[in-house]
């Protein structure tokens, strides 16, 4: 351990852990192995110091750890295949970012520190960052403190470790609002180490799993009847060891593995969680992820504001709207290759000016996946699928408003279709450069007096929601078929871009 200057206004001195010197290392497995090393050895720290603390040692000082980071400096420019959406840098400087949970995002790291070395031909570094890790974030999941905290420590928690600092944990990097001036180094990941913290957290709070459970490819729903078709299928795809599925994990991190009739592990939550999520899990993390966000566009941003850490490789959004067009029947399917944004959560983040584009990899899967499965292609599949633009809003009755209005704007921007979560899902996609689409199923016509009654509703759900299903885990499924440097697009990257995907 050893003593630094005290940097708050506490009239503790400092203890941190004894760290080594940077290194530079040419290999991407030892790089993330030496990330683990200095993360470890500060985690452990801040959790062994915390516990002496409960255990009755005097607070005699002020504990401190800090974050591993990843630096690369370059003095030129790299040569690198002009058809890659990342794994570089943009021009010579320094460039570093702050690492969590490199035992979560080894993978990840290897692929992306691997790529950088590759295309500078040049070693990085990694050694110890100036940003603390907050005690919060050093625990370990499941961790729990009974009592009150103030009563153990008599004195504020933060006079003796660091906290979570709200002005270090944002989305200035993936927004573009990072300081860019000569001379200051430029981020090399698209979020900070406590930035990936907190959604972490977040996403074990909101959909009652783990964030080691979740997939690459993503499914989102504002339907429960959408996730009991998923477990089922689920359970089959286990149950046959199809595609390479390992297991089944819901809520309560409850496992059900390949070649098991019950769960094995677990605890099922006493209280459902406000946006449960199912895992259909491979080795590679390439399994499928579904999460019933529930109704509205802060529910699907703050969803997506936290997945979006974990890097994955597609999302999809499978939902009902309203068909605004008289031609379209219920059951029809909506493919959004544009949207209408007056869902408004978005706007301080991603102004309305910025268009969000389809994505053609994921257009192309979509469309595939619907002729596969209603066995329809060319003319006859524009039966039962519309190609258009699909608006969102915010408002879920706005059918009761003076209709002059809404429905002007939908009819001069030629929506086909409107719900409360898509363009949401699409729009944080773009801003968080994750690959995005949409797939609706229309469940009535509002402008149209074409109303689901009771029965009916009942009857349209049975018949529509597993070929509706189907459809998105196929096009994920044809989506995990490409290489990924294919899938994550050009189009998601701005002028000035993180070397990390």
């Amino acid at each position: 351990m050893r003593i630094e200057a005290n940097l708050h206004a506490s009239d503790l001195p400092v203890r941190t852990p004894d760290y080594a010197p940077p290194r530079l290392v040419a290999d991407a497995g030892e790089a993330v192995a030496e990330l683990r090393r200095i993360y470890e050895t500060g985690t452990r720290f801040l959790r062994e110091r915390f516990q002496a603390i409960l255990d009755g040692e005097p607070i005699e000082s002020r504990h401190r750890a800090y974050y591993p980071e990843v630096r690369i400096a370059t003095a030129s420019y790299a040569n690198v295949d002009t058809r890659l959406a990342y794994g570089h840098v943009s021009g010579p400087g320094e460039y570093f970012t702050t690492i969590t949970r490199p035992d979560l995002f080894a993978n990840y790291l290897t692929r992306q520190i691997g790529l950088l070395i590759a295309n500078h031909g040049m070693p990085v570094s990694i050694g110890v960052s100036e940003m603390p890790i907050p005690l919060h974030f050093a625990f370990e999941e499941g961790y729990h403190v009974s009592g009150s905290i103030q009563d153990i420590f008599k004195r504020p928690l933060r006079d003796v470790f660091d906290a979570p600092d709200l002005s270090m944990t944002d989305d200035r990097i993936a927004n573009g609002e990072f300081d860019d001036s000569p001379g200051v180094p430029q981020p090399l990941a698209p979020f900070t180490a406590p930035r990936i913290d907190y959604s972490l957290h977040r996403l074990a709070h909101y959909t009652a799993t783990s964030p080691v459970h979740f997939q690459n490819y993503v499914l989102f729903t504002n339907y429960q009847f959408y996730m009991d078709e998923f477990v089922r299928f689920a359970r089959d795809a286990i149950r046959e060891a199809k595609d390479g599925y390992l297991s089944l994990v819901e809520p309560g991190n409850v496992i059900t593995r390949a070649g098991e009739s019950e769960p094995s592990s677990g605890v099922r939550p006493a209280r459902g969680p406000q946006m449960p999520a199912f895992h259909l899990t491979r080795p590679d993390h390439n399994g499928i992820t579904m999460v019933n966000i529930g109704v509205g566009p802060s529910n699907a941003k703050t969803i997506t504001d936290h997945i979006a850490v974990l890097r994955p490789h597609a999302w999809l959004m499978l939902g009902h709207c309203a068909g605004l067009r008289n031609t379209q029947s219920l059951g029809d399917y909506v493919l959004a290759h544009a949207y209408v944004r007056e869902d408004h959560v978005l706007d301080d983040d991603l102004p309305i000016w910025v268009p969000i584009p389809a994505l053609a990899e994921v257009q192309v899967a979509l469309q595939e996946a619907v002729a596969e499965v209603t066995g329809l292609s060319g003319y006859e599949l524009k039966k039962v699928m519309r190609t258009g633009t699909v608006a969102t809003i915010d408002n879920r009755n706005w059918e009761l408003r003076d209709q002059s209005g809404p429905v002007q704007r939908l009819s001069q921007s030629r929506a086909v279709a409107l719900d409360m979560e898509s363009a949401t899902i699409a729009a944080n996609g773009f801003r968080f450069r994750v690959p995005y689409g949409t797939l609706l199923c229309v469940s009535d016509k509002p402008l149209h007096g074409e109303l689901k009654l009771p029965g009916m509703a009942t009857e349209f759900y049975s018949r529509q929601v597993a070929q509706h299903l189907t459809i998105g885990i196929r096009a994920l499924e044809k989506l995990r078929e490409m290489p990924s440097e294919r899938l994550h697009s050009r189009k998601l990257r701005s002028f000035s871009e993180t070397a990390f995907q």
